[in-house]
């Protein structure tokens, strides 16, 4: 599914990531943890392309990137949702629209994206909430909308960027909770966190980074 093999990317000659190698397989849970500056949203980037490596080769669902010309990147993405710290909402926009609006870029009908829409409000338990703004909507409320948005399209590879941190501990579990959820139904996660307490005991994957540099990757 997500294979890196001697990736490195430079940032003003500062080493963000430094040769590393990993694969991920199809309906994996990992987190992705270490200290800020470890390189946890480097990695992130350069999965949904964000980002290119300097060295080395990333294959995702089939596309690698020595091959991949720039007009395929929107068609890798759309097997990508990606879920951010800080929501990235639309604020003139309800959270309907809000959902609905990566549907719509793709040409996709208003009666299906209806339908996904409000799927993925039930599974985030806030079809009730559709047609409010996102300033009306709590921290953890907001967060859902986000997550909303990325599953909609029904992608292979969800990604998170410390999606919990800027809730408290109850909003967090609920938020994890949903996660727990969208892997069952068959979603490759990657999820990144400083917390250790979101991913003890849970059984999962743990790559930790520290510099650059992989340092653990085994089961928690």
């Amino acid at each position: 599914m997500i294979h890196f093999k001697n990736v490195t990317k430079i940032y003003d000659n500062i080493t963000a990531l430094r040769n590393i190698s990993f694969s991920i397989e199809k309906g994996e849970y990992v987190f992705v943890t270490g200290p800020s500056g470890a390189g946890k949203s480097t990695l992130l980037k350069l999965i949904y392309l964000a980002e290119k490596p300097d060295e080395g080769i990333i294959s995702i669902a089939g596309y690698s990137t020595d091959t991949l010309k720039d007009r395929a990147i929107p068609y890798l993405r759309r097997n990508i949702g990606v879920v951010f710290q800080d929501f990235k909402l639309l604020e003139n926009k309800n959270v309907y629209d809000n959902i609905a609006i990566a549907l719509r870029i793709r040409g996709v009908g208003e009666r299906e994206i209806r339908e996904r829409v409000h799927e993925a409000l039930k599974l985030v338990n806030l079809r009730h909430k559709a047609d409010s703004l996102p300033s009306a909507l709590s921290g953890g409320e907001q967060q859902r909308v986000t997550i909303a948005r990325a599953i909609v399209g029904e992608p292979t590879v969800l990604l998170a960027d410390e999606p919990t941190g800027n809730l408290d501990a109850d909003n967090a579990a609920g938020i994890m909770k949903i996660f727990r959820e969208i892997n069952a139904r068959g979603t490759t996660i990657l999820f990144a966190t400083h917390n250790r307490d979101l991913y003890k005991n849970t059984g999962c994957r743990v790559i930790k980074l520290d510099s650059g540099n992989i340092v653990y990757d085994d089961l928690e």
